[in-house]
């Protein structure tokens, strides 16, 4: 009996083993194994956070924060640049000094990473990589900010880091410092970092104690907006690599507040009120998404939900949140800007409705959609998760920014 049992368990085991490494994988995309092994990684931690959650041991969101932590590498120099993690303003970054001579004054690049707004750091091997690699291509200066994160701060804390480091640093006294030319400065961040690039661009518009002007914006597969979370993307990619529908309701609905109620009511649409309808209009796919995009799906008018939910977390409906909220006019004075787009994707709507209001308002911009890649693809570049789709995006942006900053 005893035999059987154990054979039953290693049955069911392999069962379950299969069933995650077997998920449906786009046919288009490259290396398809290596992308089927990541996809079930990230479905058994998933699962794992979510038994951590339901069990009572720690936050969903915590548990994940463990794979952050076991990712983690200490500021470490090499032959071309220095690295230093110190604090601008009070918030924590990671400071990339090239040490190679320069000509005159070298360009500098803010980056705020990904992991909606409740995971990651500067101090991943995966960011560090990149930003390390962005400041020795470039030769430039680069600040990685290490802002605040949910569950423990909620919006708008996580913007408020990210935007004070950028105000600091853009102190003329401060990029003398470190040589950087005021012409030549960027924001830059993928998915949630894209967010708070976004965000800050616009916010720097409106503030009149910063004299520096901001070269580029550059937006990796960045979230745009919490009001519509049914766009065809979401739709065609509910259940798709890395981001699923529901994780990023729950990373959405994590910014604002741990009351489950704004959660469901995220996932079901049902959480604008009917006063802020006006609001709509910035996110209507019908009008702002190009016809190849919308594949049959037909766009409904939304379902209002309580103004109780937010009145209480006003947050979801704050361009600071989410910047594809603020009016054309607003959008008229940005600075160039890139913005990447993964097919296989549940936020490419969002990209793709603000490279169109941005080409609307005037705002020059390069808009790269890769059809085969899929949400936060430039995170795997190192073994032994080494994907060439992960290089390629690594490599375009590199590239926009040489020739652009």
């Amino acid at each position: 009996v005893d035999m059987g049992a154990k054979l039953l368990c290693l049955f069911l085991a392999s069962a379950l083993v299969a069933y995650y490494i077997y998920a449906p994988i786009p046919e288009d995309l490259e290396e398809p194994w290596k992308v089927m092994v990541i996809m079930a990684a990230f479905r058994t931690t998933s699962l794992l956070a979510e038994a951590a959650d339901w069990l009572g041991l720690m936050n969903h969101m915590e548990a994940l924060m463990l794979i952050t932590d076991a990712e983690y590498i200490a500021p470490t120099s090499d032959e071309n640049v220095t690295v230093m993690d110190t604090e601008f303003s009070n918030v924590a970054v990671r400071l990339y000094l090239p040490r190679k001579p320069s000509d005159g004054l070298r360009r500098a690049v803010i980056y705020f990473h990904g992991g909606g707004w409740s995971l990651g750091q500067a101090g991943m091997k995966s960011y560090d990589h990149l930003t390390r690699w962005t400041s020795n291509r470039l030769n430039a200066v680069v600040v990685s900010v290490n802002y605040r994160l949910a569950p423990k701060y909620r919006f708008p804390v996580q913007f408020e880091d990210v935007y004070s480091v950028t105000k600091f640093f853009l102190q003329s006294s401060v990029l003398s410092q470190y040589g950087v030319d005021p012409d030549r400065v960027c924001v830059a961040g993928d998915s949630a970092g894209g967010n708070l690039a976004a965000a800050v661009a616009q916010q720097l518009l409106e503030d009149s104690e910063v004299k520096t002007k901001l070269k580029a914006q550059v937006l990796l597969y960045p979230a745009l907006q919490s009001l519509d979370l049914n766009l065809p993307s979401y739709q065609e990619h509910e259940n798709k690599i890395i981001l699923p529908k529901w994780l990023m309701v729950k990373f959405w609905s994590e910014y604002f507040t741990s009351d489950s109620s704004l959660r469901e009511a995220m996932a079901s649409n049902r959480h604008v009120p009917i006063e802020s309808s006006h609001l709509f209009q910035f996110v209507n796919w019908s009008n702002l998404l190009p016809e190849e995009l919308k594949k049959g799906y037909v766009y409904t008018t939304p379902t209002y939900g309580s103004s109780e939910l937010a009145q209480k977390y006003p947050g979801f409906l704050d361009p600071r949140a989410a910047p594809l909220l603020v009016s054309d006019a607003q959008l008229r004075g940005l600075p160039l800007t890139y913005i990447l787009t993964c097919e296989h994707d549940v936020l490419r709507d969002d990209g793709f409705m603000y490279a169109g209001r941005l080409r609307a308002a005037g705002v020059p911009i390069t808009h790269d959609h890769v059809k085969d890649a899929f949400h936060g693809a430039m995170m795997f570049v190192l073994s032994p998760a080494e994907l060439a789709v992960g290089h390629r995006l690594m490599n375009r942006y590199i590239e926009w920014l040489n020739e652009n900053l």
